[in-house]
C-alpha cells in the first residue's frame, strides 16, 4: 500500500468548455481561423476526420481538473466528474454527476487497484478515467473533456459574469457569497463551485452548485449580446480546455444537435460516507450504481444490464457495512492507494 499526499487547496469547477463550444459553432463564430487554433491548443486526437454520428447517441466525460490556479501546475485530479449524454432522437442532453470520492477500481493497473475516483486522471490521464467510469458503471464513454480552474474563472468573465440565486451562505478564500441572488463575476463564481464543508450536503451540494453555474454560463451563451465576446471566449479556452473531439466533430454537433443545449436535465449519483484505511470514501450502493447504469444506457438507447464489477463484488462482501451505524468498509486486501486528501 502507498500514500499520496495532495494539497491542502482542493478547487472544484465546471467543465463547461466544450458546450461553449458547440454553442459558440451553432452561433456561427468558429470560423476558420479559430481551426487552427482549436487544432493546436485544445485537440488531443490524432486526426481532425469527423468521427461522430449525429444520428446516434454519444457520452461524453466531463472532467474539472484542480490545476490552473492557486499556482497549481501539476497533473491534478479530477474533482468535477460529470458523464454527459446527447441523445438527437429525445434532443436532451443529461449531465450525471458523480462523487470525485467514489470508490472506484482504476481500469488500466495491475495489481488491482481500488481508488477515489477523482484519482483515475491523476494516475492515468484520460484514458484512466474514461475506462474507470465506464467500468463502474458499464456505460460507454465515446468522448472526454477536461477543463482546469483557470479555465472556469476566465469563462465566466468572457460572458460578462453569471447570476445565481445561492441557498446558503459561502465564504472560502477570503470571498463570501451571502444567501440571495447575484451576479458573480470569474473569481467569485469559482470561490462559489469550490466550498464544500460549509454546505450542510457536502460534495453534493457543491455538485449542485457546479450545475448551477454550468446553466447560467449556458443561459448566457444563448443571449446574442454575448456573441460579440467570442474572440474572449475563444481565447477564454485556450491552454485550460483539452478534448478528443475533433474541430470537425464539434462542427457536427453544432449542426446537428445544438438545440440539445436548450434542454439540459441535471441528476446525480449518491453514495455514502464509508472508511477505508483511514480515508474517508463514498460508496454507491449496488442499487444506485444500477439504477444510474440503467439510467444512462437508457439515454444512450441502450437496454440495461445488470452491473457485476469490482464494486458490486465489494459491497456483496461487506455485509455489515450500512453508511450510518457502521462506516467501515473493506477493501478485503487489495492494493489500495490511500489518498489523505479530505481537503478543499
Amino acid at each position: 500500500m502507498r500514500h499520496m499526499a495532495s494539497s491542502k487547496r482542493r478547487p472544484i469547477l465546471i467543465a463547461v468548455g466544450l458546450i461553449v463550444l458547440i454553442v459558440l459553432i451553432g452561433a456561427g463564430f468558429m470560423i476558420k481561423q479559430a481551426q487552427a487554433r482549436y487544432t493546436s491548443t485544445i485537440y488531443t486526437g490524432s486526426k481532425q476526420a469527423s468521427s461522430v454520428d449525429t444520428s446516434k447517441p454519444i457520452s461524453i466525460l466531463l472532467l474539472g481538473v484542480d490545476t490552473g490556479a492557486d499556482g497549481r501546475i501539476d497533473k491534478g485530479n479530477s474533482d468535477t466528474i460529470m458523464v454527459v449524454t446527447i441523445n438527437p432522437q429525445t434532443k436532451k442532453t443529461v449531465i450525471t454527476s458523480i462523487p470525485r470520492d467514489t470508490l472506484a477500481q482504476m481500469v488500466g493497473v495491475k495489481p488491482t487497484n481500488v481508488q477515489k475516483l477523482n484519482a483515475a486522471y491523476n494516475i492515468g490521464g484520460s484514458d484512466m478515467a474514461k475506462a474507470s467510469v465506464g467500468a463502474l458503471l458499464n456505460i460507454p464513454i465515446d468522448y472526454y473533456a477536461t477543463l482546469n480552474m483557470g479555465g472556469l474563472k476566465q469563462i465566466v468573465d468572457a460572458v460578462g459574469g453569471v447570476t445565481i440565486t445561492s441557498p446558503l451562505n459561502v465564504t472560502f478564500d477570503h470571498i463570501t457569497i451571502t444567501k440571495g441572488t447575484h451576479h458573480l463575476n470569474g473569481k467569485q463564481a469559482l470561490t462559489y463551485t469550490r466550498m464544500r464543508y460549509q454546505d450542510p450536503r457536502g460534495d453534493y451540494g457543491r455538485q449542485l452548485r457546479q450545475q448551477q453555474v454550468m446553466k447560467a454560463v449556458l443561459a448566457k451563451l444563448a443571449d446574442s449580446k454575448t456573441y460579440t465576446r467570442y474572440s474572449q471566449l475563444l481565447t477564454s479556452l485556450k491552454g485550460n480546455l483539452k478534448t478528443d473531439l475533433s474541430f470537425n466533430d464539434l462542427v457536427s454537433l453544432a449542426a446537428n444537435d445544438h438545440a440539445n443545449t436548450k434542454n439540459i436535465k441535471s441528476t446525480q449519483l449518491i453514495g455514502m460516507p464509508a472508511w477505508i484505511n483511514t480515508s474517508s470514501y463514498q460508496i454507491a450502493s449496488t442499487k444506485t450504481l444500477q439504477s444510474t447504469s440503467n439510467a444512462i444506457r437508457s439515454q444512450l438507447g441502450l437496454s440495461a444490464e445488470k452491473l457485476s464489477n469490482m464494486e458490486t463484488r465489494l459491497n456483496a462482501l461487506n455485509t455489515t457495512y450500512n453508511g450510518t451505524t457502521n462506516l467501515n468498509y473493506n477493501t478485503n486486501g487489495l492494493d489500495t492507494i490511500t489518498y489523505t486528501d479530505d481537503t478543499k
